[in-house]
């Protein structure tokens, strides 16, 4: 089997600030399982930060990215199964628990949540990591 990468980069172009070198990915398909890297408040074509000092307008980001990489990889919310949240402050639980809901309403995936020192730069509050499997066409 063949994985198929989706949205390929290397850290040092998307993290010039450190000394890294890094061969990634936004998701990697193989088989039927999709897993995406943790998503942020950052547009995903201008990698330019969404939301710096709000927590709501981040995992708003956060979660269009992850249905834009889905729908790349031939999948939608749908076929999410797994949510990991990770978050800087226990405070803003809350504001980003109640927009994965509107996003994932009706979808019932399993979910942990993580309280984090910080994430990999400083205005990011919050990152949702996932893992969706693609249901079979009936």
């Amino acid at each position: 089997m063949t994985h198929r990468r989706i949205r390929p980069f290397n850290t040092r172009d998307t993290y010039p600030e450190q000394n890294l070198d890094n061969d990634l990915c936004q998701a990697v398909v193989a088989g039927d399982t999709i897993y995406l890297r943790g998503q942020i408040g950052q547009d995903l074509d201008t990698a330019v930060s969404v939301g710096v000092g709000d927590v709501t307008a981040q995992a708003e980001q956060a979660m269009a990215n992850v249905a834009t990489l889905l729908g790349e990889a031939g999948a939608s919310l749908d076929d999410i199964v797994k949510v990991t949240v990770y978050l800087v402050d226990s405070r803003y639980r809350e504001s980003v628990y109640r927009v994965m809901g509107r996003w994932l309403r009706g979808v019932h995936p399993v979910s942990t949540g993580l309280v984090v020192s910080a994430l990999a730069r400083p205005e990011w509050l919050v990152e949702i990591d996932v893992v969706a499997v693609r249901q079979a066409a009936s």
